[in-house]
């Protein structure tokens, strides 16, 4: 702690002295004792800053894993491919699929029954009668309302009666025509309609409903099974897979549907993987030496990256339990460790592993029966590692350093508190004190003039 002086020149002077930067320098003196709580502060909040970005590549990593582990996740992603998508197109196919290969042959397509009034000539003419729609052995009236609507307005009163049926407005140069089409597709969406509708722009001209298709069931034979679907989008023939009728050939022929593993998407999971491990390491490694301006950085020596770099090095080593497939070691998968510590991935090598032995992939990354998993023994270690409580260690870390910033905060806060009382109780007295030195050259005059009064001498005065 340095030491203040006063400068107040001679003490009969009057000069008196800067009151304000006197007590600037005594509280300066006295907050250097804050000084190594600031510094300790500052390195634990740059602590933190490293600690949080590498909890955060941690969650990365863990999920990257997850999508490994989970039992929907990527190892049970299917696609699938058909021989002639003029006749089939495979729209999707579900974790619940299984791989294998099928038979499709298509006989017949869906039809969804439908209607079609006349051409009305002109939009604007009004049409009035009754509809009577006969819909699941049920008949349904729709009066035209008042003295008549546009075709348009039929169509509206007639979607909003709920019966079954959706119509539009069809308009071409000739004129316009109301669809009617039902809402059912296949044989269980055929219905019938009687109709006295009559053009009232047009003399009065009968307008004519005629039936523009019935509605059929597609037919088909799944792998020798024959089937029938209201729709030509077909989602129970197989297991998890949805897939689209287009045509039914002249000769039906049968069309393959391949239902396969997604190596690509394994793959992809794969490498996100690595990618997420090798930033891990490269955190660890940026904080060995010295920053840019030469200085230590702050987790330079620290035990807890020595211990998250050892573990994530041995949680990649486990050797699986034969139990869990005939595949032990990630290395067969196509990762492999550098000598930086970083990892390496070769698709090439895990896709022949998924096409030659698909289950035993599953088995090495995802936690079964009697053994312990790759992937479970993983995500383990870095439930360990990471920054979610209670046990991850980067998350104790940062418990433990904030639990320090707080009492040093504290204590800052407290030392600052007694020297604002300190830093008063001066300004007084040093104001006090300078009013005294400066009212001395008044109280010497004073003493003076008083003598000379009394005594007759005139002594100097001051």
């Amino acid at each position: 702690m340095g030491t203040v002086g006063l400068s107040f020149g001679p003490p009969t002077s009057g000069q008196g002295f800067n009151v304000q930067q006197t007590v600037s320098q005594i509280v300066a003196n006295l907050q250097s004792v804050e000084t190594p709580w600031k510094n300790q502060l500052t390195q634990l909040q740059s602590q933190d800053a490293v600690y949080t970005s590498l909890g955060s590549d941690l969650s990365n990593l863990t999920n990257s894993m997850q999508s490994l582990t989970d039992f929907q996740g990527v190892l049970a992603q299917k696609q699938g491919s058909s021989s002639n998508t003029n006749v089939l197109q495979l729209t999707s196919a579900s974790n619940s699929a299984v791989a294998g290969s099928h038979n499709i042959t298509v006989n017949t397509l869906a039809a969804t029954a439908s209607f079609a009034s006349s051409v009305v000539t002109n939009a604007s003419d009004l049409v009035a009668g009754t509809m009577q729609f006969t819909i699941g052995g049920t008949p349904q009236t729709i009066t035209i309302l008042g003295g008549g609507e546009t075709l348009a307005a039929l169509s509206t009163q007639i979607n909003a009666a709920g019966i079954g049926v959706t119509t539009n407005v069809l308009t071409d140069p000739s004129g316009s025509v109301l669809s009617i089409v039902s809402n059912t597709g296949g044989s269980a969406g055929n219905f019938s309609l009687s109709a006295s509708v009559t053009d009232t722009g047009n003399a009065n001209a009968p307008v004519i409903f005629s039936q523009g298709q019935a509605g059929v069931d597609a037919s088909l034979k799944v792998d020798g099974v024959s089937i029938t679907s209201a729709s030509n989008t077909v989602t129970n023939a197989i297991p998890g897979v949805t897939f689209q009728l287009l045509s039914a050939p002249t000769t039906p022929s049968p069309v393959q549907v391949e239902i396969t593993n997604n190596n690509t998407a394994v793959e992809t999971a794969v490498q996100n993987f690595v990618t997420g491990y090798n930033q891990v390491m490269k955190d660890i490694k940026a904080q060995e030496g010295n920053n840019s301006s030469g200085q230590p950085q702050p987790l330079y020596g620290n035990p807890n990256l020595s211990m998250i770099q050892s573990q994530l090095q041995s949680a990649f080593s486990f050797q699986q339990s034969p139990l869990g497939g005939s595949i032990n070691s990630i290395t067969q998968l196509g990762v492999s460790a550098n000598p930086d510590g970083t990892l390496a991935f070769n698709s090439s090598t895990l896709d022949g592993l998924l096409n030659s032995n698909y289950q035993g992939v599953v088995n090495f990354l995802q936690p079964g029966n009697g053994y312990t998993s790759f992937g479970a023994n993983f995500t383990t270690a870095l439930n360990n590692l990471g920054n979610s409580g209670p046990n991850g260690a980067v998350y104790l870390a940062l418990q433990s350093n904030q639990a320090t910033e707080q009492t040093l905060n504290t204590d800052i806060t407290n030392e600052n508190q007694t020297i604002s009382v300190k830093q008063q109780q001066l300004t007084t007295e040093l104001n006090q004190a300078n009013y005294i030195l400066q009212a001395i050259p008044q109280q010497l005059l004073a003493l003076n003039e008083t003598y000379s009064a009394v005594t007759g001498y005139n002594v100097q005065k001051y």
